[in-house]
């Protein structure tokens, strides 16, 4: 429980008065969370960025191009997109081909 010398804060959310030591640790902690929020991560939690190379953690099956990449392929120069669970790459053999970021690792 907080301490009787303690400040209150008013807060608007919860119509409660709450120690102000209470609420910069609530603020503290959104505030880190936002910060990784857009951060783009593989499978493994190792951020990504535009340009890195990654290789596939498992065999996945090409939708409209009746082809499997096999695990272990790997994928040069890739791009980020706006979602952060999607990259946009090239592969030899498909264009324009998107994957999820839970199937690929950084090499």
């Amino acid at each position: 429980m907080a301490a009787d010398d303690d400040e209150y804060i008013y807060d608007d959310v919860t119509g409660e008065w709450r120690p102000a030591s209470e609420i910069a640790a609530a603020a503290a902690a959104a505030e880190t969370s936002a910060a990784g929020a857009g951060q783009v991560v593989d499978a493994a939690g190792t951020p990504l960025k535009d340009g890195d190379a990654v290789t596939l953690i498992k065999d996945l099956k090409v939708k409209g191009a009746g082809q499997t990449l096999k695990q272990g392929t790997l994928i040069k120069s890739i791009r980020l997109t706006e979602n952060p669970e999607e990259i946009d790459c090239r592969h030899d053999a498909i264009k324009g081909l998107v994957l999820r970021t839970e199937f690929v690792r950084k090499r």
